[in-house]
């Protein structure tokens, strides 16, 4: 592949890193990004994924743009209040950068579909943008069953987390929470709220670890967890082990087919 002299522009601040160049920016556009969620972390993923030149990006949503959205969904603009999110999100991603290929699932992802979703593309890296557990454990199980890594995260009020998981090279979510909590356990962002700018600090986290993993650069989270007090700015690194008990990557699973649980969504769940 060669480039044209918009892409050399486009492109220049990565080609002229050590650690990209003109070979590892031919990788970003070569690369396939699923994004799970356009909202308070799949829209800063999304857009900074778009402008880095990731050749194909899927988003995953069935809801659509609400006006209360629009307080930290930033691919979304007030003119996109009633439309599909995944068009609004396309749509701004088509504006942003043209070399970009965009592939919409407007529906909800569930034990049945995820799998053929990862697999219409054949993704190199999930991103959880979701705001629910079900969701989370769903597409924790489902890519440490195909083998797909993916950045997972979550934000409430002031607070944000992520972790990468690399199947088969660390921990999974599911080896540090084990199950989802009881319903309304843990209150979710429309209950408590959410700073705005929170999915943009973690969100925009989880996009690097999806550029990182496709350049082969740098250590990713994987085997940690990242936390952030946007309160006191301090970002903290907690080593996470493996479980050797864990019901879908432990020595002995139990969790070999996928699993819908049925609850509200919750958001959040704080690691101490």
């Amino acid at each position: 592949m060669s480039f044209s002299n918009e892409q050399m522009e486009r492109y220049s601040r990565h080609i002229i890193l050590k650690d990209v160049g003109v070979k590892g920016q031919k990788k970003l556009l070569d690369s396939k990004v699923l994004i799970i969620g356009t909202g308070g972390l799949g829209a800063p993923a999304a857009m900074f994924l778009a402008a880095a030149g990731i050749g194909t990006i899927g988003l995953v949503d069935f809801d659509a743009v609400e006006l209360s959205n629009l307080q930290r969904q930033i691919i979304h603009l007030t003119k996109d209040v009633g439309k599909p999110k995944v068009v609004s999100g396309k749509e701004t991603i088509g504006e942003m950068n043209p070399d970009v290929n965009v592939v919409t699932y407007r529906e909800w992802i569930h034990a049945a579909n995820i799998k053929d979703v990862i697999r219409d593309q054949d993704y190199d890296f999930i991103i959880d943008g979701t705001d629910n557990f079900p969701a989370k454990f769903l597409i924790n199980d489902a890519c440490v069953l195909t083998g797909k890594p993916f950045s997972h995260a979550g934000i409430i009020r002031f607070q944000g987390q992520t972790m990468t998981v690399v199947p088969g090279k660390g921990p999974c979510y599911r080896c540090i929470f084990q199950n989802p909590p009881p319903p309304d356990a843990v209150p979710t962002c429309k209950q408590a709220g959410v700073l705005g700018v929170m999915g943009g600090i973690i969100g925009t986290i989880q996009a690097t670890e999806a550029i990182k993993h496709v350049l082969g650069i740098g250590d990713l989270l994987t085997g940690s967890l990242l936390t952030y007090d946007a309160l006191k700015m301090e970002f903290r690194k907690v080593k996470l082990p493996n479980n050797k008990k864990c019901q879908v990557c432990g020595d002995n699973p139990t969790i070999t087919e996928l699993i819908d649980y049925d609850q509200p969504a919750c958001e959040l769940k704080s690691h101490q």
